[in-house]
């Protein structure tokens, strides 16, 4: 019993909220960004949009995130 798709209802799957934008990735050579957190340089371009950090804050956000709940 197929029914048809209510407009106003989005998809079961489908999220409200759009996935965060990742960094572009690595660069190979300067200019690095500085991390938003430390100031230290990056392994992103300085052209990379959206929050970019160090590895050592990148692991240290993502424990965070882990074991936020």
């Amino acid at each position: 019993m197929d029914q048809p798709q209510d407009p106003q209802r989005p998809d079961e799957g489908a999220s409200y909220c759009p996935a965060p934008a990742t960094p572009a990735g690595r660069v190979p050579g300067p200019p690095y960004a500085d991390c938003l957190e430390c100031g230290e340089p990056t392994e992103y371009g300085v052209a990379t949009p959206g929050v970019v950090l160090c590895p050592v804050c990148e692991w240290q956000d993502a424990q965070r995130t882990a074991c936020s709940g």
